[in-house]
């Protein structure tokens, strides 16, 4: 990372054993690591991280798959305060991004807070004592005043729910959890979705496989990904004069903040963005009836817009094949589609995507009066500008509730929920609460208005997607502009909370 950005490691013991702490955070991905930061440049150094896993990286280090990489510019997909002036890429791969979380846990000093393999399994809180209890895997109890939940949404991977997909003799393989062992060449291979991971991953098998069938469902709007690789000069420019990249930084936002309008809501930039996807299957697809499979009969904004300049070439390789006929079941040989006829296969990738917590909870999370936040979510997941749930004081939310951009960085978002949760705990810390808990008229309010917008947004307008729920209800995306959820997040309004002192 810049120079100007390095912070390193303070004079400061942290805890080796279980114990009351002031802040824990559950997770060590960007979010956990993010929010580890902010806490140290406030001058909290009493916190905990525990990871489930073995290592840091969360998203980024279970999504390893070949092609694996970000949507998003580099110099955009990364902290403002963390700048990393040697991005390899303009779309840097999986592996890289890795690499940066783990320059973020040893610039800043942060190895010695995290608890590895240290699998939380429920948070209760105590009334009497203002302090959240979590029980582990391990069978260590920890305590905490305050708990930011930094688990992210796309924690859990899952299988499709296809009948007999147990049943397969072959190989089956997940996005997120990749076998890196298995050799496919020579082998027959099936790929399940065609979503933001397939895209990546088709055309890396076709150069390995023997004969790759993708199963689609629903064709994608797909953009083309202007990656390039980053010239040394360039690197050199921003490690000498942070302000450069700053600068770039700046730029992407504003450029990527205009989509929204194309992206967000229904506008004549949808339909321009609209005839730039079809004239990008056009010049990449030359044969008709393929590209009516691969156009999408939806508008281009309600499910996640694909980027990729090399996935429409792979399904035209001569070892690739598209298939549009729904799956009815998995066979022991491979996969029956509902016209009655039976694909063989080597193995099946399952490019499927994760367990969206729209509505439930990774483990049970007990507030007040013994109230369960799955229960509380059950009619579809809510919370105070993403980051507080009424009835669960002291509890910080990342990636929460209607915090998901369709146009923008995601780590923009992030940034405001971390230095909102920096308030919050620096409130409770400095006035001894015992409990700072949003108030249950305020977070109702709050939802009303978020959903009304959510009505008039493409991601509303008809389509299937992992943004809803079951019934339709949007508890994933914000339907605004980034600098409109950040500017939500600049003051923590006392009048919005029920505070109690110990």
């Amino acid at each position: 990372m810049g120079k100007a950005k390095q912070q390193k490691a303070e004079n400061v013991v942290p805890m080796t054993q279980p114990g009351p702490v002031s802040v824990i955070i559950v997770g060590a991905g960007f979010a956990g690591i993010g929010m580890a930061i902010k806490l140290k440049q406030a001058g909290i150094t009493d916190f905990v991280i525990l990871e489930r896993d073995q290592r840091v990286g969360g998203t980024w280090r279970d999504n390893q798959y070949p092609g694996a990489a970000c949507d998003i510019p580099s110099n955009l997909y990364s902290y403002s305060f963390a700048q990393n002036p040697q991005w390899s890429r303009a779309f840097s791969g999986a592996r890289e991004i890795l690499g940066y979380i783990d320059s973020m846990v040893d610039d800043f000093g942060l190895m010695p807070f995290i608890r590895f393999n240290t699998n939380v399994q429920g948070m209760h809180f105590d009334e009497q004592k203002g302090r959240w209890q979590l029980p582990c895997e391990d069978g260590t109890l920890w305590e905490g005043r305050s708990v930011v939940m930094a688990s992210g949404p796309l924690a859990n991977c899952s299988l499709p729910a296809i009948d007999g997909i147990s049943g397969f003799a072959g190989k089956v393989i997940h996005s997120a959890r990749w076998d890196h062992d298995y050799d496919f060449s020579g082998k027959k291979v099936a790929v399940i979705g065609t979503g933001a991971s397939a895209v990546q991953i088709v055309p890396e098998l076709v150069k390995q496989a023997r004969h790759v069938t993708v199963f689609q469902r629903t064709p994608g709007w797909v953009l083309p990904r202007p990656d390039y690789r980053t010239p040394g000069w360039q690197r050199r420019l921003f490690d000498r004069f942070p302000a450069a990249q700053t600068a770039v930084r700046e730029a992407l936002f504003y450029g990527h903040e205009s989509m929204a309008l194309g992206l967000i809501w229904s506008s004549p930039l949808t339909r321009a963005l609209e005839a730039f996807g079809r004239w990008h299957l056009r010049r990449q697809v030359k044969d008709r009836w393929m590209r009516r499979q691969l156009t999408p009969d939806y508008r281009l904004g309600c499910k996640r817009v694909l980027m990729s300049s090399d996935y429409y070439p792979a399904l035209q390789r001569p070892n690739c094949k598209l298939v549009t006929w729904p799956i009815d079941r998995v066979s022991a040989q491979g996969i029956c589609t509902a016209e009655g006829v039976e694909h063989r296969f080597d193995a099946i990738v399952c490019a499927t995507g994760f367990e969206v917590s729209h509505q439930g909870t990774p483990y049970p999370v007990t507030g007040v009066g013994n109230r369960q936040l799955a229960d509380d979510w059950s009619g579809g997941a809510q919370a105070y500008k993403s980051v507080n749930v009424a009835g669960y004081p002291n509890l910080f939310l990342t990636f929460g509730p209607n915090s998901g951009p369709g146009h923008n960085s995601a780590l923009v978002y992030m940034e405001s929920q971390l230095d909102y949760a920096v308030r919050g705990i620096e409130k409770i810390l400095r006035e001894n609460l015992r409990m700072l808990d949003v108030k249950p008229e305020v977070q109702a309010r709050y939802n009303i208005g978020i959903q009304k917008r959510l009505a008039k947004t493409n991601w509303n307008s008809g389509c299937k997607s992992w943004y809803l729920t079951p019934d339709g209800f949007n508890a994933t995306m914000y339907p605004g502009f980034a600098t409109q959820y950040a500017n939500q997040l600049r003051e923590l309004k006392e009048k919005d909370y029920r505070l109690v002192p110990a």
